[in-house]
């Protein structure tokens, strides 16, 4: 083993790593013990604000090969031929809990990856659902508010849980997967993922199609029960983290391969429900699955903080031939996911390893916290300038349409588009077997039966109206196991 001089951040050697300068052997301690200020002050600084959602979660380094031709969809250089590959990092997270909280909680999973491809670095910033609880984005801090903790008492709290879910009759659909087992998955190898919203593909003749994108794992999936995942946060809380680690060093690396659904413009004019709408799926049946390629993930990242921590993502990281939808959620999310990033890991946090496009990037971003120079130098920060030769490309032009003097405004999200009980009634009868339908009635009772207050049977009733619409049986068994009576009134209250 070579010997390294010991030094601080500076590069300058020093002697004393564990004694302090004082005055005698028992004298106080001298100011000028300036590795004693570095150590401790640097210290005190070793941690920046976690993420307000996605807070707990493990990440990998991998590789995405493309292994069906898509190119009639996109002219994205990834997608121009099968065998084409680029570097990626994943990171999978639990939503609602904080750092320290257990992997098995019943919670959404984060499925966030991130390409570097030549063309720059392309985002996918989705979960283990294909549909969420809200569809505007400006339901969302009320939404996650009501996941986190009572302002009074500091504990998570089902009564204002489920108020805020009987009050939002569009999180059906999202909240039986949720109480499903699929809301406890036996770690992240075992899970899908999903872009979840829906995303526009462009292609070389600038024609534009819609599409979802789908990652099946090929692990299959594997769910823990109510009771196990109850079991596993108390005997190991970072299974998740635990088991993906373990898989990768022993060399059995997770494999995710990708599908797409492609649905038309004209498809999308005489779809039954909005095609943008992040509460809804689209059929199989309708829109069947394309495969397009595999994602193998093969490398822990040498520091968890370096990597997994300081990694940034947003769906505003779209490559050329793949671009945004008017789903409002991820309009809202364009903004959001960046302007996180800027607060809590700062302005130049795309300048960090893991986030930094290993291609060529020109711009005029300048200074700011941790800038780092070494691209740059002393090029100029304007344009247009008469000496670096950077030119837009108009290749690269954003797609081009007629609205058609569409009026703007702040439409009604639901007006001539209610239908929040189909679908979930749909996932309750046709995508789920007996057993999968007891332990979703059985965990939905377990949870709501915390709620508590004067406004526990408004609450209670409220939703016990959605489950009704979304299917009778359904409503009844949660109705009875919540020692309900049930009235004809109760199956069909429509909430306000």
């Amino acid at each position: 083993m070579s010997d390294y001089k010991l030094t601080n951040a500076s590069g300058i050697p020093y002697s004393d790593h564990e004694d302090s300068q004082t005055v005698g052997p028992r004298g106080p301690v001298l100011l000028q013990d300036f590795m004693l200020q570095e150590n401790l002050a640097h210290f005190v600084r070793e941690r920046i604000p976690e993420r307000v959602v996605h807070a707990k979660g493990t990440g990998a380094y991998g590789t995405f090969t493309v292994t069906h031709d898509i190119s009639q969809y996109t002219k994205a250089h990834l997608f121009s031929k099968v065998g084409n590959s680029c570097r990626m990092f994943a990171r999978f997270s639990t939503v609602g809990g904080e750092k320290g909280s257990a992997d098995t909680e019943r919670d959404p999973r984060g499925f966030a990856l991130k390409f570097y491809t030549e063309e720059g670095n392309w985002d996918l910033v989705g979960n283990n659902t294909p549909v969420f609880f809200i569809k505007d984005a400006k339901k969302f801090p009320d939404f996650i508010h009501t996941q986190k903790r009572l302002p009074k008492t500091n504990l998570k709290s089902a009564t204002m849980m489920w108020d805020f879910w009987s009050l939002n009759p569009e999180s059906l659909h999202q909240v039986l997967i949720l109480m499903s087992d699929r809301g406890t998955p036996h770690g992240y190898r075992h899970m899908h993922g999903f872009g979840s919203h829906t995303y526009s593909m462009i292609n070389a003749a600038n024609e534009r199609v819609w599409v979802k994108f789908h990652f099946k794992s090929q692990q299959g999936i594997k769910n823990f029960n109510e009771e196990e995942a109850q079991q596993m946060k108390g005997i190991n809380p970072d299974f998740a983290q635990e088991d993906l680690v373990n898989a990768i060093e022993n060399g059995n690396f997770p494999k995710w391969k990708l599908f797409l659904q492609v649905m038309t413009e004209d498809q999308a004019q005489d779809f039954r429900w909005n095609p943008f709408d992040v509460t809804k799926v689209w059929f199989h049946d309708e829109f069947p699955l394309i495969e397009v390629g595999e994602m193998e993930l093969n490398e822990i990242p040498v520091n968890y903080f370096a990597h997994v921590e300081q990694a940034t993502f947003s769906p505003s990281n779209l490559i050329n031939g793949i671009s945004f939808s008017p789903d409002k959620m991820l309009q809202g999310r364009l903004f959001s996911y960046p302007d996180a990033h800027r607060y809590r890991v700062g302005a130049n946090s795309h300048l960090l390893e893991v986030n930094r496009c290993p291609f060529t990037v020109n711009n005029y971003q300048r200074d700011g916290a941790m800038a780092d120079s070494s691209h740059y130098k002393d090029a100029p920060n304007y344009y247009p300038n008469s000496f670096d030769g950077i030119k837009p490309d108009h290749k690269y032009a954003n797609y081009e349409e007629d609205l058609n003097g569409t009026h703007v405004a702040n439409f009604n999200r639901n007006e001539n588009d209610d239908d929040h009980f189909t679908q979930p009634g749909l996932l309750y009868t046709k995508a789920m077997d007996e057993s999968a339908r007891q332990n979703l009635i059985k965990n939905i009772i377990t949870s709501m039966s915390g709620i508590s207050g004067e406004k526990r049977d408004e609450i209670i009733n409220r939703q016990l109206c959605h489950f009704f619409r979304a299917n009778i049986d359904l409503g009844m068994k949660i109705a009875q196991g919540l020692q309900i009576n049930i009235n004809a009134n109760m199956m069909n209250h429509s909430p306000s």
